[in-house]
């Protein structure tokens, strides 16, 4: 199935954002059935804004350096010494790993 880049209306903001074809793709190998209804600024917001229910305090974010491009970067855990951390980008291009599990382990 071919997919196609759709602009969508954030709930939130009321902006419009794409929905690529490659997010559609990633959507349904996911087996994920609602198209995002939140721009990525807002998702992003909202991610670090929201707790498990239970009272938890909001996502805490740590500044580093991108062991790969050099840019700086926020990630939520806090890096230890001797283990590279990587911008999005390069995460992305890398092929990294959401986790979940031993597969990716080495």
């Amino acid at each position: 199935m071919a997919f196609q880049d759709k602009t969508l209306t954030c709930r939130d903001c009321g902006n419009s954002f794409a929905f690529t074809a490659g997010e559609q793709e990633f959507y349904q190998t996911r087996g994920l059935l609602h198209e995002p209804t939140r721009c990525p600024n807002c998702r992003a917001t909202r991610r670090t804004q929201r707790g498990d229910g239970a009272g938890s305090a909001p996502r805490t974010m740590h500044s580093a350096i991108c062991a790969n491009c050099g840019k700086e970067t926020q990630v939520p855990f806090e890096p230890r010494l001797g283990r590279p951390v990587y911008c999005n980008d390069c995460f992305a291009t890398i092929g990294g790993s959401t986790g979940g599990g031993a597969g990716g382990r080495r």
